[in-house]
């Protein structure tokens, strides 16, 4: 763990990877609270595997039809932000059940990106990355690309915080008052999709949803305000991929995985001490 930080001002990719973590962490902990007050896990996770028809559409195009206009992690921002608008425009006053939704554009975007993949013609090698994270290969492209979009959640976030707190904790009496749930229903979904997208480019496909949760649940048994939730969760999830990457270096280990472990267990402290708490107040 010690050789990371003694290597850190020598290498530029692992200040890349810190970078990248303390951006990732903005987007992750202040959306990631919305997604665990809502209880809309499966939301993440239906967007991350979905993400995998817009990656593997972009390289088909690329290698298989020459088209270079659409790079992957464009590709992926597209698929992203349709999955939102059709997962909102579906879902509302419950005309269709939104468990089924989720499963369908779930499975339907696994299938299509594996079919693009299968057709395209090479080794898909950095396909296979963005499946299991490559925060280590970001590059400062990629740095500029979450700045940006971490000042579009957080601008968006400050914005409509009071109709994302009415709509997460009443809905319908957010409704009756005169909040056009409809609209912020979208924004929420778009919010989510490309916080995913930025995961997606750090632990991967398979384990973005770890990240977006985690922290922000450990958050939750801490603190009881959405607001401070939503701080706490950064700075839990900065701490956590920092150290991630650190324990990871030595023994090379997989980043995106090893980081997610770290969540794991830092959430099983909280729920531990949760519980401590209560069991001593039920003693008394």
């Amino acid at each position: 763990m010690f050789e990371f930080f003694h290597d850190l001002l020598s290498f530029p990719f692992l200040l890349n990877a810190v970078f990248a973590s303390a951006l990732i962490a903005v987007a992750a902990g202040t959306v990631g609270s919305l997604v665990v007050v809502r209880r809309s896990t499966y939301l993440a996770g239906a967007v991350s595997h979905s993400v995998l028809a817009g990656l593997g559409l972009a390289r088909f195009l690329q290698r298989g039809m020459g088209f270079s206009g659409l790079s992957p992690m464009g590709g992926a921002i597209l698929v992203a932000l349709g999955v939102a608008v059709v997962l909102t425009c579906l879902t509302r006053e419950d005309k269709h059940r939104s468990d089924t939704v989720l499963s369908a554009i779930w499975t339907g975007g696994t299938a299509l990106g594996v079919s693009f993949i299968a057709a395209t013609p090479g080794y898909q090698d950095d396909l296979m990355s963005y499946l299991f994270g490559s925060i280590l290969l970001i590059t400062q492209t990629d740095l500029l690309w979450m700045l940006l979009m971490d000042g579009a959640i957080i601008a968006t976030i400050i914005v409509c915080y009071n109709r994302f707190l009415a709509i997460a904790f009443n809905e319908e009496l957010a409704r009756l008052r005169g909040v056009a749930t409809l609209r912020y229903e979208l924004i929420y979904h778009i919010l989510t999709a490309l916080t995913v997208v930025l995961l997606v480019r750090m632990t991967g496909i398979v384990l973005a949803i770890a990240l977006l949760t985690l922290p922000a649940a450990t958050a939750g048994k801490l603190v009881k305000r959405l607001d401070w939730m939503m701080i706490l969760g950064v700075v839990l999830c900065f701490g956590i991929s920092l150290f991630g990457l650190a324990i990871s270096y030595t023994p090379s280990w997989p980043p995106g995985a090893t980081i997610v472990e770290v969540a794991l267990c830092v959430y099983g402290l909280a729920a531990s001490m949760t519980f401590l708490k209560r069991g001593r107040r039920g003693s008394l």
